[in-house]
Formats: C-alpha cells, structure tokens, sequence
C-alpha cells in the first residue's frame, strides 16, 4: 500500500499524462483519492495539473473541511462533485474530472455514448451517460451526476467534460482514456459513413465476458440490451432523424476544429 507522499507524486503523474493528452487545459480538471474514511487527498485550485509538484496537494474531510494545505494552496473548486461520489459509492477510491477533446465534444452536442462499435469499450464502459448541465463548483453538478453513479462509472457532464471513478488512481485514469478514445473512434466513424455497431448477441457476449473477469465497479450491462441503453429520454431518442444527427454531427466537427486552431 503506497504511503501518503507516494500517493501525492502518483496524482501529479497522472495531472501530467491528462495534460500532455490534451486531456485538460491551463489549469482545468481535478483529482483526488481516498486514503482513509475520513481523509481526502485532492489537487489545488488554480494549478496546472501539468505542473504540479506533492507539496501543492490538499486533504480535506468527507465534507469538504481542509485537513491540510501548504501556503497558497487550497482544493479544487470542483470537490463537491468528488465527495458526493465517494459518499454514494463506498467502493470507489479515486475520482477524475477532466475536459477530453473528443468526450467533451459530445457532451457539448448533447449526444450520450451509447453506440457498441467495439468489445473493450462495452466491457469497461458499457455506456456512458450525460449528466444535465450544472454550475461549476455548487451543488448543481453533484446533483446531476448521482442518478448516474450506481450503474456508471463514468459521465458525460453536459457541457462541461467528464468525471471517472474507480477503486484505485489508476484505474479512474484509465476509464477517462477509455471514455476520450471511444468518443474518438465514434467521431471518426460517423465521418466514414457511420460505425457499424456489434449486434445484441454480441454485446450480451462481452457483457458475459467481464462478469467472468471479476473486474471491480459498477457497469450498466445488466440495464442495457434490446431496448437499448439505460439513459434518460432526454439523452437519446430512437426517432431522430438523420438530417438531425447530420446537424449534431456537423456541430461537433465545428467546435473540435474551433479547439484545434
């Protein structure tokens, strides 16, 4: 078990791989891990996570209230989201929020996750959902994101990014990667002419497939299948039209080349 300061350079690692994939810009996104009941490590406010150094991580409680900060340094605005995640999901012991190109992209056109186009994404995924729109740092985005948190973990949060969680550091990095490189590969194929997608049989497979694993946390397997994924009606509708998808699609291809320039 890694101690407290090993704990810190592990979340400074993993600030500088969000940063170098382009994954958070200037000094957006945030993490944190548990390291007691009680106890919460989490990065600064105001800090590049390219740039940051053990001494700048904060602990606060399970209500926010600063354990320990170094001078000039205090948690991240954002915190509230991590402490309604770990007060809803006893098992989890780390949480990412970052703003990937690509998932953020669809979480701005308002277009959920949902299409199994291949078998690592609907084995560690499953889907992703979108939380409705909150203010950044108030209660708004916690709120938005705990009907989420028992079947998912990880969201799409409307025009803001995306929030991962695991029971380890790692892993809830490693479900960002997941989330960002699946919404890519759903981007580029729709500019090919559309995904095709794995049939029901084949998804119930790979849902069989990591039950068989073991692998930890919660997967929406068992409320998703010939009706299609478990996400709200507000999210997805059957009955769209393609001239619709045609303009979402047209939207997004807008705001990644704004971004790019």
């Amino acid at each position: 078990m890694l101690g407290e300061y090993d704990v810190k350079k592990q979340m400074c690692e993993v600030g500088r791989r969000m940063y170098d994939r382009g994954m958070v810009a200037a000094n957006d996104g945030n993490i944190s891990v548990k390291i007691a009941d009680n106890e919460f490590l989490c990065t600064p406010t105001g800090v590049s996570k390219g740039f940051m150094t053990p001494e700048m991580i904060c602990k606060v409680d399970i209500n926010g209230k600063v354990l320990q900060a170094n001078k000039g340094f205090k948690p991240s605005s954002e915190i509230k989201m991590h402490l309604r995640v770990y007060k809803e999901r006893p098992d989890v012991k780390s949480v990412v929020h970052a703003h990937p190109m690509y998932g953020t992209s669809f979480a701005i056109a308002g277009i959920p996750l949902t299409q199994p186009i291949m078998p690592e994404a609907v084995i560690a995924l499953g889907c992703v959902p979108i939380a409705e729109y909150g203010t950044p740092s108030t209660n708004e985005i916690p709120d938005a994101v705990e009907k989420y948190l028992q079947n998912y973990d990880a969201v799409l949060l409307e025009n803001h990014g995306a929030l991962s969680y695991g029971d380890g550091l790692m892993n809830a990095y490693f479900k960002m990667e997941s989330l960002e490189f699946y919404a890519q590969l759903l981007y580029l194929s729709k500019q090919l002419g559309g995904p095709k997608e794995l049939s029901d049989n084949q998804v119930q497979t790979l849902y069989d497939l990591r039950s068989s694993y073991g692998l930890t946390g919660k997967h929406p397997g068992n409320l998703c299948g010939k009706n299609g994924c478990a996400v709200t009606p507000k999210e997805v509708k059957k009955e769209e039209s393609d001239s619709d998808l045609s303009a979402v699609i047209a939207e997004v291809t807008k705001r990644v080349i704004e971004q790019l320039k």
